[in-house]
């Protein structure tokens, strides 16, 4: 959404309120797939971000509360200089706009994701108590999305009742599955689009304020199976084996062997996945955001491969390879 004016007089009426700042310039950076936008305010040569979230629409609560947690453990995440609640404006450090995304390449992957493990193994070492639990009737309502946004309203399809019963059972068998894993702090979306190239401690961190207490695979799916960009399975089982292994050398993770290992990444990767292909289509139909729905084939592809390959997800991967989903895709782009 584009600031209005008004938008911007608020904005510097607030700096001048609560700052000793003075007159700012400040630009629209971008919003998310929440309510909250962001506005770079530059002064004196200095820059800083402005997060509007509007209270009635966002709680900035867990948001303050995960950054100094985060901070505390030495992780690079936007300071925070000022917070308003009332208003839900927050005065942040400016970490840049370096996203991964746009420095990610075969040459550089294993030098960026290197310093994205070392932060994640960092996350993972924080005590999750006191996070939302990552427990299965949320696990379960994330999969929802799939059948309720993705299947019935982006692709219009009907299922039986027979359909149905495989579909939970699906997502029954991948609850299962999170639930065997170690419990961790979870970001929840640590990925090419949130984490952005910068001086050391690289990278900076955000949009954690969603974290929760799960399972220690989900952050590597969010990372290594990301909805934005893709890589051969094999360089990932080489990245998933090196990083399973410095874990366990950090006392993070313990007597879990590869094979287990790559399991527990997949089947999660099935629930994240089915949860985004729903987000995306939700994003759209509900929210008037179409910027993701390119997003969508690579998403569905990771799901198709890795059910594949796994006994629990077999019935779901023959249910989804009979509905023709790949080429309803397909369809549904050409129009």
């Amino acid at each position: 959404m584009t600031p209005t004016r008004d938008d911007l007089a608020r904005l510097q009426g607030w700096l001048r309120q609560h700052t000793d700042l003075g007159e700012a310039r400040i630009n629209a950076v971008s919003g998310d797939a929440s309510f909250r936008r962001y506005f770079r305010a530059s002064v004196n040569g200095r820059s800083y971000i402005l997060m509007d979230a509007p209270p009635e629409r966002e709680d900035c609560g867990p948001f303050i509360r995960i950054t100094r947690t985060l901070e505390a453990a030495g992780l690079q995440v936007p300071h925070i200089h000022q917070a308003d609640l009332d208003q839900g404006i927050l005065l942040l450090s400016d970490l840049g706009d370096e996203l991964y995304l746009r420095h990610l390449s075969a040459q550089r992957a294993d030098a960026l994701y290197a310093d994205a493990f070392s932060s994640l193994r960092r996350i993972q070492g924080i005590d999750p108590s006191g996070l939302p639990p990552y427990d299965s009737s949320l696990l379960r309502r994330e999969m929802d999305l799939f059948r309720d946004w993705f299947l019935a309203r982006h692709l219009d399809i009907t299922l039986t009742e027979a359909d149905q019963e495989i579909l939970a059972r699906g997502f029954d068998a991948l609850i299962q599955v999170a639930g065997e894993q170690p419990v961790v702090f979870v970001h929840r979306d640590y990925h090419s689009r949130n984490l952005l190239v910068t001086p050391a401690p690289s990278p900076g961190i955000l949009d954690y304020q969603d974290a929760v207490a799960g399972p220690i695979t989900y952050d590597l799916v969010s990372l290594l199976r990301d909805a934005y960009i893709a890589w051969p399975r094999q360089q990932v089982l080489g990245w998933l084996r090196r990083y399973r292994e410095r874990a366990e050398a950090e006392g993070i993770l313990g007597g879990v062997d590869q094979a287990t290992w790559v399991r527990w990444f997949e089947l999660m990767g099935v629930q994240r996945q089915l949860k985004v292909c729903g987000i995306f289509a939700r994003l759209y139909h509900r929210d008037d955001k179409p910027g993701y729905l390119g997003d969508i084939p690579r998403t569905f592809g990771y799901i198709m491969d890795a059910a594949a390959r796994h006994s629990e997800t077999a019935a779901l991967h023959a249910l989804l390879r009979g509905l023709r989903i790949e080429q309803r895709l397909l369809s549904t782009a050409s129009r």
